[in-house]
């Protein structure tokens, strides 16, 4: 069951970019919430007779809450403080602090201008794009990354999501451009300003 909420949290977090985070948004009680919601569009996609349109709303402060006080035994080691921004239309901004020296020592290549051999410690990557979503398929549209405030290539984002988001059943990790299946039933997930809206 946990392993099914972080995947569902993690659509909310696919860019892990952010803003600032006021210390007072975030709660336990507000994590709470988030995990309650989550656990209810579960049962509700696992349900026979589902009601077509369900709505289900989450909030911004609801998932950053969740990554404060619920995600930390899911995150990939090297991965700290994800936070995320739901700007609206579609668009998400999300930020985590990296340990960048993992990456760095496998892909540095020894050549002077290498940017692996150019960046490395734990630092804020901050990445931001448009989530979207039709039919239980997604995709993520890459609109800028940064790390410690300097802009990087898409590649350099590739090779962060890649090294953190392997697993047995994908070695190579995430590709930022392939399409993903929603879990859970989920039709569509309406990203406003703020609050997104998870229709089952």
């Amino acid at each position: 069951m946990l392993l099914r909420t972080s995947r569902l949290a993690a659509i909310f977090a696919v860019p892990l970019t952010l803003a600032s985070l006021q210390a007072a948004d975030v709660s336990r009680q507000q994590a709470d919430v988030f995990a309650r919601k989550v656990e209810q569009i579960i049962v509700q996609g696992n349900t026979a007779q589902r009601s077509n349109g369900r709505r289900t709303p989450v909030s911004e402060t609801e998932v950053n809450s969740w990554f404060a006080y619920g995600a930390k035994p899911l995150l990939p080691t090297g991965v700290t403080d994800p936070r995320i921004t739901l700007v609206g239309n579609g668009k998400v901004m999300g930020q985590a602090t990296v340990d960048l020296d993992a990456v760095a020592k496998k892909k540095a290549s020894g050549g002077t201008f290498d940017i692996w051999n150019l960046i490395g410690g734990r630092v804020p990557v901050n990445v931001a794009g448009v989530l979207r979503t039709k039919d239980g398929q997604g995709t993520f549209d890459l609109e800028s990354a940064d790390v410690s405030g300097v802009p990087v290539p898409k590649s350099v984002l590739q090779e962060l999501v890649s090294y953190y988001s392997r697993s047995p059943t994908r070695p190579q990790g995430v590709a930022l451009d392939d399409p993903f299946s929603l879990p859970a039933s989920i039709r569509q997930i309406d990203v406003g300003a703020g609050q997104a809206v998870v229709v089952q």
